[in-house]
Formats: C-alpha cells, structure tokens, sequence
C-alpha cells in the first residue's frame, strides 16, 4: 500500500483570481456610485483641461448643491450629442467601451462642457460687444481659450424645462450645443443625463491638481437669481 502523504493542491492562483474578481468588482461599484475616470479626448475644453488629460469625476456632488451655470459637467450624450459621431461596428464599440472603462481612451457617448444655459433660460449670440447673453444680460466667461470669440456663431435659444445648454471652453474647436442646433433636441441635453463634476485631474502627473467648482456664470442682473 502507498503510505505517500497526498499534498493539497496549490490554491496560490485562486487567491489570485479570487482577489482580481474583487477588486473589479469594488471598482465597478465605487465607478458607478461615487467616482469616476474620464479621458479627455480632445481640445474642446482648453486651458481646463488638455487633450491626453485623465480627470476624476464626482457623481455625488450635484446630489447636494445644484447645477448652476458656469458648472463643468460629464454626461451621457447618447439622444442629444451621440449623433456627433457616426456609429461604429460592435467589436469598435467594445473596444472603445473597455478603453473609456480603463481611461485609456475617450467614449464616443461620454462629453464634458460647461453650463451656459438652465431651463427656463434665454441665450443669444451675440450683443453688439459680442458676448453671449443670458436673459438679455450679457455674461462674463473668464474661462474662455485666450483669442476665442465667445462663438463664431449665431443663435437664439430657449432651454425648455429639464434641460441644458453646454458650450465648450475652446470655442473655436468644440463641438457643442451649437453644432445640434439643427438635429432633434436642439443640442438641448437631459440633466438627468449628466453623469457628474470632474473634481481631480489624475494625470499625467505634471498636472496633477484638484479641479474647483467654479464661480457661477454671472451677468449683470438675472430674470431668475440664479
């Protein structure tokens, strides 16, 4: 008879699995109720945020203080700003999704601009100084890329009730609400789309730096005290 003592098998690369398999799901959780990673494609934000940028997202901060104008915002641009970009094929659009989960590269879906208009709002371009107006009050946008126009084009808009009005920084490169003016909606996004406020630039690491919520967008006097 074999008196061999059997050995255990080595469980060194369950742990492993076991260990992997929590973390993502940790990250998955933490991703899609607090925090997370958003990849800035492109220039469209400029100086805020440069293209290459990783930012840290809050999906909790509107939860407390209401979106104003002047907000930075992420949001889901699927129904308002995905017709923007054409569609590509499934293996494009998995590819795309795991490199947007990763913050590797950005989403075709996934937008960050800045709040020019609330509901109940009217914005025109432009007044004879040529700034945009809100309520026929014309604002201050210190954001603005140096040697942008506040738009280089004109329009009249009034944001019906549940939505918002969102220009980029960089003007003259942005695609943004004035690019739908003509598609359904108007370029007019759903604020229950909005996914949150970029709090932390995360990389590279020269940049590094916390991203404050900034003063609301004023104007001389608003129909509204907002």
């Amino acid at each position: 008879m074999d008196h061999t003592k059997r050995q255990p098998g080595k469980p060194g690369w369950r742990f492993v699995f076991l260990a992997l398999a929590l973390a993502v799901l940790v990250s998955g959780l933490v991703r899609s109720l607090w925090l997370d990673v958003y990849f800035i494609p492109s220039a469209s934000m400029e100086p805020l945020f440069n293209t290459g940028d990783r930012i840290l997202v809050s999906r909790t901060d509107f939860q407390s203080a209401p979106i104003r104008r002047g907000d930075v915002v992420v949001f889901d641009g699927r129904g308002s700003f995905a017709p923007l970009h054409s569609g590509a094929g499934p293996l494009a659009e998995a590819l795309s999704s795991a490199g947007h989960w990763l913050g590797v590269m950005g989403s075709d879906t996934t937008y960050v601009k800045r709040v020019i208009g609330l509901p109940g709002d009217s914005i025109v371009c432009c007044d004879a100084q040529q700034r945009l107006t809100v309520n026929g009050q014309p604002i201050v946008e210190p954001y603005v890329h140096a040697g942008d126009a506040p738009s280089d084009q004109k329009f009249s808009v009034s944001v019906p009730a549940g939505r918002l009005w969102l220009l980029g920084d960089h003007r003259s490169v942005s695609a943004d609400s004035r690019s739908l003016l003509g598609a359904p909606g108007g370029g007019m996004v759903r604020m229950d789309k909005v996914i949150g406020r970029p709090v932390q630039i995360i990389w590279p690491l020269d940049r590094f730096a916390s991203v404050a919520r900034p003063p609301q967008v004023a104007t001389t006097t608003t129909k509204d005290g907002q």
